[in-house]
């Protein structure tokens, strides 16, 4: 016998009424929204050659020592190390902390929900910047919590708006050093100075994401502040220098006894036995880092001018990234890029209407975008 779904008008009150009881604030969040994939381009406009810059992806892959690492992983019918002990001990001697002070996430972004469970609910607050990750205010909006957007300053973090509204509400403040998708950074000094003035009840995330790709002397010195403050949070990615996007796997770092507090909640296994054997080797291959690094400043050195001869404004970076300005709309740049077979990112979800931002990939993927914007933009 085959059973029949019952149709709607059958449904008793034909209302779907336990979808007025879902958490507050779920009904204001727009979802996230990834770049374009190369199929879904390819698809759409019947292109053979396609680049992707649209994600902030080290266009160089993981290191060849990783891709061994890959290939010779057997381990498949067993489930991980739910502690990730052996991935924590690299992470220890590289960052000079104890593994005691890590807590293993499913990408960065696990680390960053597990702060959102752990502090935030509608009766309390979260600070941010405006033109930040997008991901800082689903968090907030899917607990209910309210959230201070504060405007930018020359496209940076305004900490001493910040401070200003921090109240006994404020439970987590976000700050992404450099900031995505702007790529502005904040000095180790302008970091320290702010934290100094936050009071002991709320936690601040500071997401390093793009941590390796900054070349500033004056940048941060993520230890030393975890070590002079215990309401910090630090994470980092294996998602960008590292090439490892699709594993899914980053970290955070903290005090002991927030460590412990997150890894209550955590779920178990949550980060695959191939993810953290993957990030094992990358973190100690400190070749393909530093030749990453090589290709990123050697790219954006080439964005730099290549913009500028083309008198296209564009807001220095510090990431592997450049955030460029249209002058008219730039969903519509985005789109004629698209159609010229370049994929970038459209910046309407981070309120920046007339803005794109374009990751640096190789050589060639750099002369090929800017030729194709160079045709772009004189038709727009």
């Amino acid at each position: 016998m085959t059973l029949k779904r019952p149709l709607r008008k059958e449904i008793k009150g034909n209302k779907l009424d336990f979808l007025d009881k879902i958490n507050p604030g779920i009904h204001l969040i727009h979802p996230y929204e990834p770049g374009k994939s190369v199929s879904d381009v390819v698809k759409k406009y019947q292109l053979e050659k396609i680049i992707k810059l649209s994600s902030n992806e080290n266009t160089r892959g993981p290191s060849s020592k990783v891709v061994r690492t890959i290939k010779n992983f057997n381990d498949w019918h067993v489930y991980p190390d739910g502690d990730g002990q052996a991935l924590k001990k690299k992470i220890a001697t590289i960052e000079n902390i104890e593994p005691d002070k890590i807590v293993l996430g499913n990408g960065s972004n696990e680390v960053l929900e597990l702060l959102g469970q752990t502090f935030l609910s509608p009766q309390v607050e979260t600070i941010f910047s405006a033109h930040a990750f997008a991901v800082y205010k689903l968090i907030s909006q899917a607990r209910g919590s309210f959230y201070h957007e504060i405007p930018t300053l020359n496209w940076g973090h305004d900490l001493e708006s910040f401070l200003k509204k921090i109240n006994d509400k404020t439970r987590l403040i976000f700050i992404a050093n450099p900031n995505n998708p702007t790529g502005t950074y904040s000095s180790h000094d302008e970091i320290i100075k702010f934290l100094r003035k936050v009071p002991a009840h709320v936690m601040v995330v500071i997401d390093l994401a793009y941590y390796e790709y900054v070349t500033v002397k004056d940048y941060i010195r993520p230890i030393e502040i975890i070590k002079n403050f215990p309401n910090v949070v630090i994470t980092k990615s294996f998602s960008k220098i590292y090439g490892l996007s699709n594993l899914r796997i980053g970290y955070g770092l903290g005090t002991k006894e927030l460590i412990e507090i997150l890894n209550r909640i955590r779920q178990p296994f949550n980060v695959n036995g191939l993810a953290q054997a993957a990030a094992a080797t990358a973190i100690t291959d400190r070749s393909h880092i530093e030749e990453s690094i090589k290709n990123n400043i050697e790219g954006r050195n080439y964005l730099y001018q290549a913009l500028t001869d083309l008198n296209i404004e564009f807001i220095p970076s510090q990431g592997n990234f450049v955030c460029i300005e249209t002058k008219t709309n730039g969903s519509n740049v985005f789109n004629a890029l698209l159609k010229e077979g370049v994929i970038v990112r459209s910046l309407d979800l981070y309120s920046m209407p007339k803005h794109i931002r374009v990751s640096i990939g190789s050589g060639y993927e750099n002369r090929f975008f800017i030729n194709k914007l160079r045709k772009v933009i004189s038709t727009n």
